[in-house]
């Protein structure tokens, strides 16, 4: 016979509560925008998920007879961690917290001036071989 409060449907209904609590729009928040610029906050979430039971089945209680004891639980946090900001075009990571603990914080948190850095670096280095080509081809054309 199927228990009608078993350890498995504790866990299973606290999963969805998280799961709803956790949907992308708590990660990544709906966009602000104002005079030209777009801010999009950034959430950092953490959660705890905990359960346990049993089913009380003695010598003198039958294990066909109902008894159930446990329980389930959930925490969350949600912290805001930064704004990406887009203006004209470009977007800037603005962080709300203080600076970076770990290596992995601050390589998340250089991501977008790398980007930038490298993608001017290469437009440069395609400019100076096209100029080169250019150059080649008027003194080869001048011969």
């Amino acid at each position: 016979m199927e228990k009608n409060n078993s350890l498995a449907e504790l866990i299973s209904t606290t999963m969805e509560h998280v799961r709803t609590m956790a949907d992308a729009n708590t990660i990544i928040g709906n966009p602000i925008q104002a005079e030209g610029v777009t801010l999009i906050p950034v959430s950092r979430m953490s959660f705890g998920v905990a359960g346990g039971g049993t089913e009380f089945s003695t010598k003198k209680q039958p294990a066909g007879d109902n008894s159930f004891g446990g329980g389930s639980g959930a925490s969350a946090k949600l912290e805001p961690v930064a704004f990406l900001v887009v203006r004209e075009g470009s977007v800037k990571l603005l962080p709300v917290a203080p600076p970076p603990a770990t290596t992995v914080d601050r390589v998340i948190e250089t991501v977008p001036e790398v980007v930038d850095k490298v993608t001017g670096f290469i437009e440069s280095q395609q400019a100076k071989k096209e100029q080169k080509a250019a150059q080649a081809a008027e003194s080869d054309f001048a011969e």
